[in-house]
């Protein structure tokens, strides 16, 4: 066992590496603070988590004057403990996905540090279950793209081995979502899956019409039609219609997924690691949604995500969308449309510290201990 010594954090603001729009916002920037802990031993973990463009500084804040200076001492092995800790000591904003997003950058670190002392691959400890896992591609299905660049980048995927595409809607008229869906569909045939995205963007009776509409197509999946808080409106659309109903992005604590499954408001659970508040209460969803037989399927992160879903084994999906290739020396392992965790013990995300250094925003650094 060693305690806690030190603890740096950081932020890095990565540029989108293609235009991302969907029905109600443009993806600008990845905020990404990161946070590194060293225990007694000098043993390093090294955690982050993620902001869209906003909500950045106040993520570094809250790590910074409230979080990081309650680690100092403490036995890193006592994830769950210190997790815990850190919740109640930030209750008054909590749950709110400012605090779930800096939780998430301490809870990855420590996740890290674990496995990194055991010498184990983040999947292997935490269960294992398999060694890859199909992808579906998002990057080539945003908004803004042209009917025929869909269907080229989802005849490219295709072609690749991928399994499924993500397609966004939430055009002005349910004409315009169909006529793109149905292009694609007729592009690539009735056994590759194509996923639809309307990003909370629909009132219930818009989602009603579309959920019918993408009936017709063989949709895999309708993903935030209404807003994530509205677990009732969600039961009703999922009662209505055959599509089966995607959520989880969105939500910031185990309780919200309880009452979605709970309600069968849930078909799929979208849980996202960061915005969760890190690996700890991420796992606890994914089982939740095993015991409702319901998959896992997480939001963005693959790089991280892809440990997870490799060791559940109700998680059948990755989404393809690369962000993190600028800091880091080795891409995640991908053949054939498939993904596979690392065997590298920790996190298995090779950093490249020399770009991370250069792509630092000084004025969000901070150190602790040490």
């Amino acid at each position: 066992m060693a305690t806690i010594s030190k603890v740096e954090t950081f932020m890095v603001d990565l540029k989108p590496k293609v235009k991302r729009v969907d029905a109600i916002q443009s993806f600008v920037s990845q905020e990404t603070p990161f946070v590194v802990i060293t225990d007694s031993e000098g043993k390093q973990g090294i955690g982050y988590s993620y902001t869209i463009g906003q909500g950045g500084g106040a993520i570094m804040s809250l790590l910074s004057e409230t979080l990081l200076p309650q680690l100092i001492g403490r036995e890193a092995e006592e994830i769950d403990r210190i997790w815990r800790d850190l919740l109640f000591s930030t209750h008054a904003t909590a749950v709110g996905a400012i605090t779930s997003l800096a939780l998430a950058a301490i809870d990855t670190a420590l996740w890290d540090l674990r496995c990194k002392r055991a010498g184990l691959p983040l999947f292997r400890m935490l269960g294992g279950a398999k060694e890859s896992v199909p992808m579906y591609t998002t990057e080539g299905g945003w908004l803004h793209i042209e009917t025929e660049d869909l269907v080229a980048d989802a005849l490219g995927a295709q072609a690749k081995g991928f399994s499924g595409s993500k397609v966004k809607i939430g055009k002005p008229h349910l004409a315009e979502d169909y006529a793109r869906l149905s292009a694609v569909r007729e592009a690539v045939g009735p056994n590759y899956e194509i996923m639809v995205d309307a990003n909370q963007s629909l009132t219930r009776a818009e989602a009603t019409r579309r959920a019918h509409m993408l009936e017709k197509l063989n949709i895999a999946w309708f993903e935030e039609p209404l807003p994530a808080d509205d677990v009732l409106e969600h039961v009703g659309l999922a009662q209505s219609s055959t599509v089966p109903i995607a959520v989880g992005e969105s939500m910031y604590s185990l309780s919200q997924f309880k009452d979605y499954l709970v309600a069968g408001g849930a078909s799929i659970v979208q849980v996202d690691v960061a915005r969760i508040g890190g690996i700890t209460p991420w796992m606890k969803v994914a089982h939740l949604a095993e015991a409702h037989n319901v998959p896992v399927c997480p939001h963005f992160l693959m790089e991280l995500h892809v440990s997870l879903v490799c060791a559940i084994p109700n998680a059948p999906w990755l989404e393809y969308i690369p962000q993190l290739d600028s800091l880091t020396k080795t891409p995640m392992k991908m053949e054939n449309g498939r993904a596979f965790a690392s065997l590298e013990p920790g996190l298995g995300i090779d950093w490249d510290f020399d770009a991370i250094e250069a792509a630092k925003i000084e004025q969000h650094s901070a150190t602790f201990g040490g």
